[in-house]
């Protein structure tokens, strides 16, 4: 069953109201999956997963410690028979089972479900996000992320969704989602689509988002089942949130430009945020690499 996108008029003079309150606010955003009718077999997505997963991840490593544990032995033995045990390859078909939460795209979505719509926009099908396109110019400061979303299809043995499109989003780094505070209406950062290769994956090079009022760190993303529906604003397979590690976000945060976001940690938890409260974030959550100096490097595994 599809669902129209019914228009929702936020507070702009409140950019960040304590009303991302999960499934139930944005339900009218949210449609049926599809089955996407791909050809590739399991074997292929384990071979096209090694070639390409980013390598196992230091810090917060959110493991599938609800998957069951016959699941788990399976895809350590499926992946050691491919010669490719690497942790991250391990977690990514021991997961494959548990489809990705959905979850609110918040009040800020910008894909015409309520307000300004920047999917039909030339320009928007890009990887780097930092900057402002068409007629707007600003840039977004912080400190650099690049985040990788590996795109697995459930009903066809974990085959990567190759030629699938993902539309990301976040706010800045003063909390700030553009198209939507005041002072960011004609601007349009942070914002952008990619279409999935092979390997079913999409990077964005951006910023590290703040945390602001009521919301643990994260970034938004829908999961289209091609880049026509995206740049159409069409049906979505699939919305949902990255949870950002504590240990990146402790760093980040203890450099110049996100002081705002320092106070806000310590007034929310992953088990108190109410869009990753239910499970702690645990298939939501990031791996990451880097640090606050050199950057950041962000991956995680979405299964549909």
């Amino acid at each position: 069953m599809t669902t129209s996108r019914t228009p929702r008029q936020p507070d702009l003079d409140q950019p960040h109201p304590d009303h991302d309150r999960g499934l139930e606010f944005d339900l009218n955003t949210l449609v049926s999956r599809r089955s996407l009718g791909l050809f590739l077999g399991a074997g292929g997505a384990v071979a096209a997963l090694a070639a390409c997963t980013p390598a196992a991840t230091t810090g917060s490593t959110a493991t599938a410690t609800t998957t069951a544990t016959a699941a788990t032995s399976s895809a350590s033995a499926t992946a050691t028979d491919a010669g490719t045990a690497t942790p991250t390859l391990t977690r990514a078909i021991a997961e494959c089972g548990v489809e990705i939460p959905q979850e609110t795209a918040g009040p800020y979505p910008g894909d015409g479900s309520n307000g300004p719509n920047v999917l039909e926009a030339s320009g928007v099908v890009r990887k780097d996000i930092t900057s402002s396109f068409g007629s707007a110019s600003a840039k977004a400061e912080g400190v650099p992320l690049t985040f990788t979303l590996t795109l697995l299809d459930n009903a066809n043995g974990c085959a990567p969704m190759a030629g699938a499109a993902v539309y990301a989003w976040h706010c800045d780094r003063d909390g700030k989602y553009s198209m939507y505070d005041s002072s960011l209406k004609n601007e349009n950062y942070l914002r952008g689509v990619q279409e999935a290769d092979a390997n079913g994956q999409v990077t964005f090079t951006s910023i590290f988002p703040a945390a602001y009022s009521g919301r643990w760190p994260h970034i938004h993303f829908e999961v289209f089942e091609s880049m026509n529906n995206a740049t159409a604003a069409g049906q979505v397979l699939a919305v949902s949130q990255i949870a950002l590690p504590q240990a990146a976000c402790d760093d980040v945060y203890a450099t110049p430009g996100y002081e705002r976001s320092v106070t806000n940690m310590t007034r929310t938890t992953l088990k108190s945020d109410n869009v990753f409260g239910n499970d702690g974030g645990i298939y939501q959550l990031a791996t990451m690499t880097g640090s606050a100096a050199a950057g950041y490097t962000a991956g995680l595994n979405v299964t549909i």
